[in-house]
């Protein structure tokens, strides 16, 4: 999940202030990006559930902070840095859960939702944002049979206080990672190396079965998971978790510049060249189960949500220039590492 955006969650449980944008995707306003006090990452885990940011404003005096949750697991997160809630999908209670005023509390705070969802999904992973509706990816298998690949999003609505199911889209291929472009909804194709796209998703108001509007193969990936798309330099990246079995040194990432002239230039089925891409992967980089994904523009900066390599981690890296085997700049330990997200004030 996740880079930076510039948008409101809600009202501190009074008024609704409206979700604009992806959990995964940089402001798609078309605004220019606005001087930058601060800079932290948001990062979920599927070891104990709890929240864990990092101060990355100064590379050189990186601070961490961890918030106690009753979750057991969680994936999904986002932080509205304009109104200081976090918000994260839980896998232990299978539900959306909202954290009110959390800046000012010292490391190892417990914390209680101050918004919560109903229990509907099975296994939530990540989501994305627009207006007042929450899109969760849920990669359970819906029909039982593990033959036939099927995924669900779980479309949530806010009213400030709380999450209520709004509909359900099953669709015809494994999700995973998800994030808005406008009004279209890009999806990661799990177990398979294609993103596909949804156009005006959210115009499905009730529960159906959706095929996706174009679906394209991304060519030197094995498995995708994670996704994030950066408006103001047009670039999506997309995580790479080769042999799942391979949790160790098989990952990577792929960086796709000038993306919507070369996605758009695709038809249905068609191929994205791995010569209009670049690829991150190798021994050093310790990428093996790299899950997730967020972008940092102004500094060239990519991180991400390692689940598998020495139990998880927290990775960063800067000059990616033409790919390859990079070591991270940053590399903070996180135990099964689940997701992230980019916030910039």
């Amino acid at each position: 999940m996740k880079a930076l955006n510039s948008i409101k969650l809600f009202g501190l449980l009074i008024t609704v202030s409206l979700f604009a944008f992806s959990c995964n995707s940089d402001d798609d306003s078309g605004s220019q990006t606005p001087p930058t006090n601060s800079t932290k990452l948001f990062a979920s885990n599927n070891t104990d559930g709890n929240i864990t940011y990092y101060d990355v404003t100064d590379a050189s005096n990186i601070t961490t902070t961890t918030l106690l949750t009753t979750s057991l697991a969680a994936d999904g997160i986002f932080y509205d840095a304009d109104n200081d809630v976090v918000l994260q999908a839980s896998r232990s209670g299978f539900n959306l859960e909202a954290f009110t005023g959390i800046s000012a509390l010292p490391n190892n705070t417990s914390i209680v939702s101050a918004l919560i969802g109903t229990v509907d999904m099975q296994s939530p992973r990540e989501t994305a944002v627009k207006g007042n509706i929450v899109v969760v990816a849920d990669n359970a298998d819906v029909d039982g049979d593990m033959n036939t690949l099927d995924g669900r999003f779980f479309v949530y609505e806010s009213n400030g206080t709380e999450f209520t199911l709004r509909n359900t889209i099953t669709t015809d291929f494994k999700v995973w990672g998800i994030t808005f472009i406008g009004n279209d909804l890009y999806a990661v194709v799990d177990a398979d190396n294609e993103l596909a796209v949804f156009t005006n998703f959210l115009n499905n108001t009730s529960d159906a079965t959706l095929s996706a509007s174009k679906r394209v193969v991304i060519e030197g990936i094995v498995r995708t998971h994670g996704l994030t798309y950066d408006l103001n330099s047009n670039t999506m990246i997309m995580t790479d978790i080769g042999d799942a079995t391979n949790t160790q040194d098989d990952g990577g990432f792929h960086v796709i510049s000038n993306f919507a002239s070369k996605f758009n230039a695709i038809a249905d089925g068609g191929t994205l060249a791995v010569s209009d891409q670049v690829r991150v992967s190798g021994s050093s980089t310790l990428l093996g189960n790299p899950v997730d994904v967020a972008y940092d523009n102004a500094t060239g900066t990519v991180f991400i949500a390692e689940a598998g390599n020495g139990g998880g981690r927290i990775l960063a890296f800067n000059n990616i220039g033409s790919g390859g085997d990079i070591t991270p700049t940053l590399n903070n330990t996180l135990s099964a590492a689940s997701s992230v997200y980019l916030s910039k004030d």
